[in-house]
Formats: structure tokens, sequence, C-alpha cells
């Protein structure tokens, strides 16, 4: 890859500016220092930046509490995605994993990584995801069991109908507020499981997938990277 592409997937700076440290000579390469933004590297080539190693991270893994009114696309004409909330994070290979409804916060995972997205949604590795939801109306006494035995959903605006696998209801601190864990991630599901017990969703909020969860710390719209033990145990768990 170019000399530029690299340092810039590592955040070292906009390309116009990574440009201007170049010219300045602060950048080395293989010991020498670099003359040319385009000269070809590679991800173990040892690039220096004022004498400070920049090592190559081939896969990025980012946690974001994502916040209410933002898209999980990696980009829109109209609307602002969760990779726009990432100003700092400048590699254009990343994107969401899985989707959250515009009005969905929580849980996001965010990487570069396709293969462990793909076994991460997987219908057929079906990782749990839990998500918080206030609802409308109190979950009835029936909902509980419902859940659990696999609702049968009916087809609606959203998409055709299906039989969802059985899936997890608890009651939270008021018969308003539950949590439900899912084992399969269908458009606006959730809120059609509920829709189909006569409730309303009124806010969701993803706080699990799989191993990972939420990171309390991070308030609405932040993000961190993950920890080599979340990385291990949620490559482990799809294997």
């Amino acid at each position: 890859m170019r000399l530029d592409r690299y340092m810039a997937d590592m955040s070292i700076g906009t390309r116009k500016e990574i440009g201007t440290m170049i010219r300045k000579g602060r950048v080395t390469v293989n010991g020498t220092t670099a003359k040319d933004a385009a000269m070809q590297v590679s991800p173990d080539t040892p690039v220096f930046v004022d004498g400070t190693p920049i090592p190559y991270e081939e896969w990025t893994y980012l946690m974001m509490n994502k916040p209410c009114g933002v898209i999980s696309a990696t980009e829109d004409p109209r609307q602002k995605t969760v990779l726009d909330l990432l100003p700092k994070i400048r590699r254009k290979d990343l994107f969401p994993v899985g989707r959250l409804d515009i009005d969905t916060t929580g849980l996001l995972l965010i990487t570069n990584d396709g293969a462990l997205s793909h076994r991460l949604l997987s219908p057929k590795r079906h990782v749990d995801k839990t998500y918080e939801a206030v609802l409308e109306k109190p979950v009835g006494p029936d909902d509980p069991a419902a859940f659990a035995a696999g609702l049968l959903i009916p087809k609606d605006a959203d998409g055709d109908g299906f039989t969802a696998l059985p899936a997890k209801l608890v009651e939270g601190d008021s018969p308003k507020h539950v949590f439900v864990t899912i084992r399969e991630g269908k458009y606006h599901q959730v809120k059609r499981m509920f829709a189909a017990r006569g409730n309303k969703v009124l806010s969701l909020k993803r706080l699990t997938m799989g191993s990972l969860s939420l990171d309390p710390e991070l308030h609405e719209g932040e993000y961190r990277r993950l920890t080599g033990a979340e990385i291990k145990a949620l490559k482990e768990e799809t294997l």
C-alpha cells in the first residue's frame, strides 16, 4: 500500500497533513527518510514518525454506544452515520456489524474484519443479543412464555411473516421496563415481536452481542477499542 494510506489508516493525520510530515523529513521507512507519499510499504514495514514507531494494525475493533438519530451505515448523503462519529479514526475500510435502527441506541461493533462480522451475523451461529426496552403498556403475564415458545410474527410493512426463534423476556424494575434476548437479528425484530403481542416499543437499547457487553462508561456517541480479551472471546465463541 502507499505510505500515506498506511499512515492514514493508523490515524496519524489527513493525507494533506501526512504529505507535509513527509516533506519536512519527519517520516522514516526502513531507517531511511521518506521522500514520497506514494512509496509502497507493507504492514510489517518499519515506519517511524519523529522517531516513534507506527506499527500497522491490520484489524480494528471498536465498541460504540450508538446514539439515537444516527444510522448504522458507512455513508449516506442525507443522514449522519455511525462512521461520522469517528473523526479520529481515518481508515476507510471500517463498517458496522449489523444494523441498529435509527432510533435504537446501545452496543454497536465497528470493524474491518469481514470474517468475524459474517460469523457474528450468520443465522446458523445464533449469537445472543440482549436489548433493554421501554414499552407503551405493561408486559403481559403470558408474554415471557410466548417469547420462549417462539413467536409467530405476521407479515407487515416491515417485512414478511416468520416464526421467531425462542427468546427470553424478563421484566425489569417495572412492567413497562423489560430485557429481551434474541438469537437472530431480523429487521425491526424486537419491535415486531412486541407488536405481535399488542404492545409497542417506545425505546430500545442493545446491551450485549454474544460475549461483548456495552461498556457502562461509554456515553451515547462515544467509542473505544476492544480489549484483547474481548476480541479473543468474540472469535472463540464464533468458531
